[in-house]
């Protein structure tokens, strides 16, 4: 894959990963809402929603840590149960979305390969589970290249538009956590353990 522009990879640390992954155009505006385009499973809508609160929940968690350790040792505890229930949700929405497929990805967006092109300025809709949290994420990209690939398809280019908070952070976390099992296991590489 090439690379995202120069001004992205200044500004966002970009990772080479691997999602299940469902694009889907939108409709310009003016031309009407088409529904086929906003319409996503109901486990997907949820799966995204439990990983959105467990999120959000994580800094209250901390704050009760220091107030009263068992009611903080029960709601981890909850916390785990739940989830596993989205581990469960995830592996049926992975069986919908298909195969994972390799990406990069940063905090400004999305590279990947399609076989159908997406001209430069589209609009889409974005589905992808993160591995392997299995995190499931929506998220709108507008197209900002499309170039054709010389064994078939087109590797397409896009920026993050309209992210809320909750959303950028959740992407930052994926990438600090893909970055650090990477350097990881470059450690373990260049230091094979004797034994």
């Amino acid at each position: 894959m090439s690379t995202l522009d120069e001004e992205e990879r200044r500004e966002y640390y970009r990772i080479e990963d691997s999602v299940a992954l469902e694009i889907q155009r939108m409709p310009a505006a003016g031309q009407g809402d088409d529904l086929a385009h906003h319409d996503t499973t109901t486990l997907f809508d949820l799966l995204t929603e439990l990983h959105v609160a467990e999120f959000e929940s994580q800094r209250l968690l901390r704050q009760l840590d220091d107030r009263d350790r068992t009611t903080n040792s029960f709601l981890r505890t909850m916390s785990k149960r739940i989830d596993l229930l989205g581990q469960v949700v995830a592996q049926t929405v992975l069986g919908k979305l298909g195969a994972p497929q390799k990406v990069v990805m940063s905090e400004g967006g999305l590279q990947f390969e399609s076989h159908q092109p997406f001209p430069a300025g589209s609009l889409l809709s974005v589905k992808m589970v993160l591995m392997p949290q299995a995190s499931g994420m929506m998220l709108r990209a507008r197209v900002t290249q499309c170039q054709a690939l010389a064994v078939g398809g087109f590797e397409i280019g896009t920026e993050w538009i309209e992210l809320s908070d909750a959303q950028r952070q959740l992407l930052a976390r994926h990438i600090l956590q893909r970055q650090a099992a990477s350097r990881r296991q470059a450690r373990e590489q260049d230091n094979p353990d004797p034994s």
